[in-house]
């Protein structure tokens, strides 16, 4: 009995990195139609009796404006350029307010939200935590730096059941997500860390205050991160 259980223990680990490890190789080149936080979203409205709202188109990273790809690094994680999926000066930096403060506050990179979003649930639990940081190292190992941003910028939670550039420029824009400023993006960046609590459409002077600060740090990351993402 033991015996058969360290072989069923050995072939489910097989198949778990295996079909990680697929998975992570189909999504460099796949446009990623649905996550898990989505349909978690939709099942959260039904059960409250209300209607699923889910509004997400793909977009290629030629068509998403670059100021808005500029306004997530600049708010979100300004050294996504040069890290390799964990930005330990940004971790030390957040236990370190928490401890001044009391409060939490993330120090998650760029890649460590993609790999929550697209393989993962929302959750704290060390599980969750541990198999973040798994496929944080698979994608940064497997993909471009410019994949894991497109692939971000397509299917973050930008607002109430709505998910990617696309979907945010057009429900609160009017716009193509090819069309967003530096304004407009700096908005939708600074809803980003509660994009359920606060709209990028109907600003409040919070997300106003903190879109201006995006748009002064846009001018320090923008040239350098603008040449390497989408030069030819």
């Amino acid at each position: 009995m033991l015996k058969f259980l360290r072989k069923a223990l050995l072939w489910s680990l097989v198949f778990f990195f295996g079909s990680s490890v697929l998975a992570v190789l189909v999504y460099r080149v796949v446009p990623v139609g649905l996550t898990p936080l989505m349909v978690i979203r939709c099942v959260e409205q039904v059960r409250a009796g209300e209607k699923a709202r889910f509004f997400h188109e793909w977009k290629p990273m030629e068509e998403i404006s670059p100021r808005l790809a500029i306004a997530v690094v600049a708010s979100e994680d300004q050294n996504f350029l040069k890290h390799h999926g964990f930005d330990m000066q940004a971790i030390e930096q957040a236990v370190a307010d928490a401890e001044r403060t009391g409060r939490q506050r993330g120090g998650s990179t760029i890649s460590q939200q993609t790999a929550k979003n697209i393989f993962l649930w929302p959750s704290s639990t060390w599980l969750r935590k541990g198999l973040e940081a798994y496929f944080t190292v698979l994608i940064e190992t497997l993909w471009p730096k410019r994949r894991i941003l497109e692939v971000y910028l397509n299917s973050i939670e930008m607002g109430d059941g709505i998910y990617g550039a696309e979907a945010v420029a057009q429900k609160h824009f009017g716009i193509s997500a090819a069309r967003l400023n530096d304004h407009q993006s700096a908005l939708i960046a600074a809803t980003l860390p509660n994009p359920r609590k606060f709209n990028s459409r109907n600003p409040s002077a919070y997300i106003n205050r903190r879109a201006r600060k995006i748009e002064h740090e846009m001018k320090n990351v923008g040239v350098w991160m603008h040449d390497m993402l989408y030069k030819k």
